[in-house]
């Protein structure tokens, strides 16, 4: 690590996150003056120039990549005009004790005066909220779903090579070009294209501003500096900064430089849920990398030198929190951008590259909380390159995860994406799969799979509410065979799921009015050509995900029902009763649902063929309905840390869980199911059709002197290899032992830069709140292969 690295890693970890009101002034001033006086498409695009040409600039001693979204590292805007926090979020966000931001009181009395009192009932969660039926409102209240458009903007989008190829002056004319081609005699759309086209050239532009002004900025530092070194540097900043994002990049620098403008672009002109994403970087790097190499223009080391300053970007970019109730919860400072290595290219060759390594040593070296990285393992990823990766696991950071490229392809080609595309095409967020560049996949919010089970067993009804959430599908007295169970459970399933997908229906159109991104839609393949917003069916794929969550929970907990209820002595109405008094005096029957259950991650086809079976359940009621935007609907199995709050919105569980603790995680066992090691976990879940989804999660938490020898390191590569080979999607790893985790608790001071994996990020320990904390450590540590 160079000492220009280490120091600025140094000020991005000892930066404290703090609330920037800036944004949020200009939106607000800009909005008073020019509201209906341009349409939506136009008025978004406009808003974003004026926000480029007016946010304070910032450009740090040593930087080599430059550009910050607020006036300084670790400065979050806010985005009234979507989610608007409240005082007393402010408030609550610069006091609680984990995930705090950083608010000044006197920004908090401005935010009071100048913002709110405009935004209140204008922004689009007041609308989204003002919209939704009782019924939805009640099912999101007791937890049977969430929606992630009530507190940003849809997100998980990655980009394609097309800003290494163009720069943002070519997308002008490909725009000029599309205005000019529209037909206003035959096409009824061609006057909404021509705004969205409009708009997309307003953001274009706006974006050269940005730059440009850096690059004035950096001329003037030059013009102040003494030192010939660093003068030097700033006129080079300034060079390229005039050169990207108006032309296409020639050089590893300008490469990175104007993806990290895009990047700022993108984040700028909405909160997306979970950032923008690279893709596959070390694809788009090559070339310049190669061809610098060739000419003795950039060394190896110069290279990884600019690689470390732009992770370090990332890292000074803290997610924009939420608002609302949520907002007193501790959440993370992760906004889960995921950086995709390896893989296969275009052609269907191996993707990787010199640049592949250096991004797992970047990685590795430096450790800090953002990017995630994860390796896409295809059946012609060399062997080497995956023992770097499982060498960087062994250290404990959580990261790269691991992905199984061949399914991810054909994940894509069973709904309809080219082969090509696919293969492009990777996972960002946590583990979504999409075609980068080329789709808008959204992802609407999690499904509580086992809250679903639990209305079932009490007729429709929520047993800590006692409010009605579905059909009445039978007391349990009258549910006398699993068969029936099965079906009632079907039935609430099916409830759940139209209710959910018809209000985001209505979500869909209202995103779609009211906040179009026409910045992140220049740059994504299809929008300029179709005349289309990302929001409203420009790119060339569209697709809405559903997040289901707790398989495993509610696999045991149907395998428990069957086992000691049908195949058994015990009444359903008894356990029913148990379960809704959380056991309390029967605890020997919840440790005989612990104890003598054949439960999933145990390759026990008793639980599971149940498994099989819900997964087909899930898929049946979501997989093919169509969206909004000419795209369909289909289902990923993860539940990021959504499966700790579930847990707390759900009773106890016929698997012997008791009420309020956490349900399962991912396409995980639940806590402590899995008995009989690393493989049988593996083999369980490898029955699962996972090409039919959008993507499954697997945490797993090895001892670290399980990965202490080279022959350990060749056992995981083969244990991952094996999976992949079974036709698993995605699996990462913690290794850290549960003493340390004990020790962190007890004595956070000592342990600040413990990263763990948490669900499809990674996050510091300490930063936990208590019940993720908890969930973790519960999570089944192996301390061999079998």
């Amino acid at each position: 690590m160079t000492p220009r690295i280490k120091k600025l890693k140094a000020a991005s970890v000892a930066a404290t996150p703090s609330i920037s009101i800036e944004r949020a002034l200009l939106v607000t001033d800009f909005y008073k003056g020019e509201a209906g006086r341009h349409s939506t498409p136009v008025m978004r695009a406009k808003n974003f120039y004026h926000l480029c040409e007016n946010q304070t600039l910032y450009l740090g001693d040593d930087e080599l990549i430059v550009g910050e979204r607020g006036p300084e590292p670790k400065a979050v805007s806010t985005f009234p005009e979507l989610t608007c926090h409240t005082a007393d979020d402010l408030r609550i966000l610069n006091s609680r004790p984990m995930a705090r931001y950083a608010v000044a009181e006197e920004d908090i009395d401005t935010y009071e005066q100048e913002v709110i009192p405009y935004w209140t009932g204008r922004s689009l969660r007041d609308r989204l909220f003002a919209h939704v039926p009782e019924a939805w409102t009640r099912a999101y209240k007791a937890g049977l779903f969430t929606e992630f458009m009530e507190q940003r903007a849809p997100g998980h989008t990655a980009l394609d090579g097309l800003i290494y190829e163009k720069g943002l002056l070519d997308i002008r004319a490909e725009i000029g070009t599309a205005l000019e081609a529209l037909d206003y005699l035959s096409d009824p759309r061609a006057a909404d294209k021509a705004e969205s086209l409009r708009a997309m050239d307003i953001a274009c532009r706006a974006s050269v501003c940005f730059a440009e002004r850096h690059a004035e900025l950096a001329e003037a530092m030059a013009a102040d500096t003494e030192e010939a070194a660093r003068r030097a540097e700033l006129r080079e900043i300034a060079r390229i900064c005039r050169k990207v994002p108006a032309h296409a990049p020639e050089t590893f620098h300008e490469a990175l430089q104007m993806y990290w403008f895009v990047h700022l672009g993108t984040i700028t002109e909405l909160n997306g849920w979970d950032a923008m994403s690279p893709g596959h970087l070390d694809q788009h790097l090559a070339p310049f990398y190669e061809k610098e190499q060739r000419e003795g223009s950039l060394t190896r080391d110069e290279a990884k030198e600019l690689l470390c300053c732009f992770w370090i970007k990332f890292n000074n970019h803290p997610a924009p929190p939420k608002v609302g109730v949520t907002a007193q919860e501790s959440g993370t400072y992760n906004d889960f951008t995921n950086i995709n290595i390896g893989g296969l290219t275009k052609e269907g060759q191996d993707g990787s590259s010199e640049v592949s390594t250096l991004l797992l040593e970047v990685a590795a070296e430096l450790a800090l909380l953002q990017p995630q990285c994860n390796l896409q393992v295809s059946h012609r990823t060399p062997q080497r390159l995956l023992k770097a990766a499982a060498r960087v696991i062994k250290k404990g950071l959580g990261y790269p995860s691991l992905f199984n490229a061949d399914a991810v392809v054909m994940e894509q080609v069973r709904v309809g994406k080219s082969v090509e595309d696919a293969r492009e095409g990777g996972t960002s967020g946590c583990i979504e799969t999409g075609a980068f560049g080329k789709e808008a996949y959204i992802l609407t919010g999690y499904l509580n799979v086992p809250k679903i089970l639990e209305v079932t067993l009490n007729n429709g009804v929520d047993p800590l509410t006692g409010i009605r959430m579905g059909p009445a599908t039978g007391e349990a007295d009258a549910l006398t065979t699993f068969e029936a169970l099965y079906r009632a459970f079907d039935a609430q399933l099916k409830a759940v799921v139209d209710l959910k997908v018809s209000v985001n229906n209505t979500i869909e159109r209202m995103v779609a009015r009211y906040a179009p991104a026409p910045f992140l839609s220049s740059v994504i393949r299809g929008c300029v050509q179709n005349g289309k917003d990302y929001y409203n069916g420009g790119p060339r794929y569209n697709t809405t995900y559903i997040q289901c969550c707790g398989i495993g929970t509610v696999t045991d907990s149907l395998s428990a029902l069957k086992t000691h209820v049908f195949e058994g002595s015990r009444s359903l109405s008894g356990l029913v009763d148990s379960l809704n008094a959380n056991f309390e005096g029967d605890e020997a029957l919840k440790l005989t649902l612990k104890n003598k259950t054949p439960f999933f991650g145990n390759d026990d086809d008793r639980a599971d063929d149940l498994m099989k079976r819900v997964y087909a359940s899930l898929f049946n009621a979501i997989d093919g309905r169509p969206n909004t935007k000419g795209g369909r609907y289909h289902l990923n199995m993860l539940s990021t840390t959504c499966h700790v709050y579930f847990g707390k919105m759900l009773g106890a569980t016929p698997n012997g869980r008791l009420a309020h603790q956490p349900a399962s995680d991912g396409t995980s066992p639940s806590h402590g199911a899995d008995r009989n090691g690393p493989t049988a976990v593996m083999k369980s879940l490898a029955k699962m059709d996972q090409v039919k989804s959008g993507g499954t999660l697997l945490n797993m938490r090895f001892l670290p002197q399980t990965l202490e020898s080279d022959t350990d390191i060749e056992n995981l590569t083969h244990l991952v290899r094996t999976y992949f080979g079974l036709g698993g999607h995605h699996v990462q790893f913690n290794v850290v032992d549960t003493q340390t985790l004990l020790d962190a608790r007890k004595h956070p001071e000592n342990h600040r830069d413990l990263l763990v994996r948490v669900a499809g990020y990674s996050d510091y320990f300490v930063d936990l709140d208590d019940d993720h904390q908890r969930e973790i450590i519960a999570r089944t540590p192996y301390d061999a292969w079998g």
